[in-house]
């Protein structure tokens, strides 16, 4: 039950059937969705804590830069819609507004982007890193290590009290990040790294330094640049999800940001986030054929059947993905620039995907291709690995986390996280000595 204290503050009275005893919870409203219960003083008036496994209940921080309504299929960043950014934005400039609150004006966005371009080399004996991973090392382990790394290489920066060197890391870790990647891919296919070229876009450069080679001068297609800003975009934040919350509990703990965003990455990484593209082509893949396609439509209406169509419906979206409308364009504009005709994976993805929004199953469910499914298909054409997806996907999110660590170091009260728990382990009980033991 709720009431209204003296002082017009809206609280939440809760009360112990058992004892007759209630405690008034403060309640705090934001610019958008469910307001909240403030618990912090529960514990020291009731003597209980809360018990929520996966925090999907609790509100863990205030936050300025993103908002999900997962009902209507919304996700703003400032208050700007995904679509606007990713129909008229560039990546640097929803950079920027993430960063400092605003999309930049001319003269800030030429600023920011100088000053982004100007990081996007690595010292020379990161290379010598590289050397120590085997070749066939998965991305995202060499990912980890050559990001934490970064922290010993740049002293200037690392007192996360000073807003300059915290602005100072920001800078660097969004234009390092994708140097570190593409080099991630080019060691893996034995090709020489590509210095970055700071006459290029920020995802142009990041192409060119995946794709190019020394040998020949690199044909830039318009198409997948494009494509490739939007991805970046669209995956640039996502409010509090696990990898974001490992960077602020991270943060929390004063560690410095490269170490921070490198505990990111290593949340990334697991399948049940980062993967999901990745788990898209592995789906293709298994259901193999088109004329397949019918059979594993039905398995996956099929209750006692474990598999399960990935890429369509979302977690938090029980509506459309507002970013896969962005994205289907984008994968037919590439698919379309490419000249893909004959790669049969490709071609299944469309045929389940138009076969999947003319069934009356997954329409009324609202089960429909997310994000994940459309950036799946874009990066296998442009022509990179599975194995390289999440890596991507941290070249986009790297922005979202620093942000995020930004924001929270702006804090006045910021506290080390410490969640508590529910204990159902042995209770205290007599020390035997190990010849007593039986």
């Amino acid at each position: 039950m709720s009431d209204q204290a003296n002082n017009n503050e809206k609280t939440f009275t809760l009360t112990n059937d058992e004892t007759g005893e209630s405690c008034k919870l403060p309640i705090k409203t934001g610019t958008h969705g469910p307001s909240v219960i403030d618990i912090r003083k529960l514990y020291a008036e009731t003597g209980h804590f809360t018990f929520d496994p996966s925090f999907t209940a609790t509100g863990s921080c205030k936050s300025r830069l993103t908002f999900i309504d997962g009902e209507e299929g919304i996700l703003l960043h400032r208050g700007y819609s995904i679509e606007d950014l990713a129909g008229k934005s560039t990546f640097l400039e929803v950079a920027h507004a993430l960063l400092y609150g605003d999309l930049p004006n001319k003269a800030e966005k030429e600023d920011f982007e100088k000053d982004i371009r100007y990081h996007t080399m690595v010292n020379e004996q990161v290379h010598y890193f590289f050397r120590g991973f085997r070749r066939d090392a998965h991305p995202m382990s060499i990912m980890c290590g050559v990001v934490a790394a970064l922290s010993a290489f740049y002293h200037d920066s690392l007192d996360i009290w000073e807003p300059e060197q915290r602005e100072l890391s920001a800078h660097r870790l969004i234009a390092k990040i994708p140097t570190l990647a593409a080099m991630t891919y080019k060691y893996s296919i034995g090709q020489p790294f590509m210095y970055p070229r700071n006459d290029l876009s920020f995802s142009e450069n990041f192409l060119y330094m995946c794709f190019g080679v020394p040998a020949e001068p690199y044909v830039m297609s318009p198409v997948l640049a494009d494509a490739m800003d939007k991805i970046f975009i669209l995956h640039a934040d996502h409010e509090q999800n696990a990898s974001t919350s490992t960077v602020r509990l991270a943060g929390s703990s004063q560690a410095n940001p490269f170490a921070c965003v490198a505990a990111g990455i290593a949340c990334l990484w697991g399948p049940s986030h980062g993967g999901a593209n990745q788990a898209v082509l592995e789906m293709l893949a298994e259901i193999g054929t088109k004329d397949r396609i019918p059979e594993f439509l039905a398995r996956a209406k099929d209750k006692e059947d474990p598999f399960r169509l990935m890429g369509f419906g979302h977690r938090v979206y029980k509506n459309m993905d507002p970013r896969a409308g962005v994205l289907k364009k984008a994968a037919h504009d590439v698919l379309e620039d490419l000249g893909v005709k004959d790669d049969p994976l490709l071609e299944m993805a469309m045929e389940l995907e138009r076969i999947a929004l003319e069934d009356p199953y997954f329409v009324e469910r609202k089960l429909f291709p997310n994000v994940d499914f459309y950036s799946g298909i874009i990066l296998k054409a442009m022509g990179f690995p599975t194995s390289m997806f999440t890596v991507l996907f941290a070249v986009a999110r790297t922005v979202g986390w620093i942000s995020q660590w930004k924001e929270m170091m702006e804090e006045p009260s910021i506290k080390i996280g410490r969640p508590r728990q529910l204990y159902t382990g042995e209770p205290s009980r007599p020390y035997v000595p190990l010849a007593k033991r039986k």
